[in-house]
């Protein structure tokens, strides 16, 4: 299943630029590959530029990367409850106030990198055991509808979005 095989209704409009970003490979493959990029992404990331704020308020890659653990864990949540449980409905979640939290500055990359690897091994896990039949279930997530593979390939799209947002106003 690729995210041709997606149909817009599986999620809502506000993530349909995310989604546009992913390729063409299996969801599975698209999750792998995009962690190997960000590893390899973040690893090359000039010290530098690791705590650098394009503009005031703006979050740090570091805080950036943080961001891409907190809102996998959170879409993965979403997947999860919606491949176990019929229409469930969940609450979104405030991501400034996640990263005010978060404390991503005073970590090392590399515990930043081994925590998002980690959560993407656990991801990846997760939508490997899911049948055709699970990863078309849906729900609502933050008032719009979302399908367990919609939320999969969100997670793709939404780390490629990021790496793109760093390239263009951080680099």
């Amino acid at each position: 299943m690729t995210v041709r095989d997606l149909d817009p209704s599986e999620y809502g409009p506000y993530f349909r630029g995310y989604i546009s970003k992913v390729g063409e490979l299996p969801l599975v493959e698209s999750l792998d590959q995009g962690k190997q990029n960000t590893l390899q992404f973040f690893n090359a990331l000039p010290e530098e530029k690791r705590h650098f704020r394009y503009e005031a308020g703006k979050w740090t890659p570091k805080e950036i990367l943080l961001h891409l653990v907190d809102s996998e864990r959170m879409f993965v949540f979403r997947a999860l409850n919606f491949a176990r449980t019929e229409d469930a409905v969940l609450p979104g979640f405030d991501e400034n106030e996640f990263a005010a939290n978060s404390n991503a500055n005073e970590r090392s990359m590399q515990d930043l990198l081994n925590e998002f690897s980690s959560v993407r091994d656990a991801t990846i896990a997760m939508f490997r055991s899911f049948s055709d039949d699970t990863l078309k279930r849906k729900g609502t997530a933050n008032n719009s509808v979302l399908t367990v593979r919609a939320a999969g390939f969100l997670i793709c799209g939404h780390e490629i979005h990021h790496r793109d947002v760093i390239s263009e106003r951080y680099l």
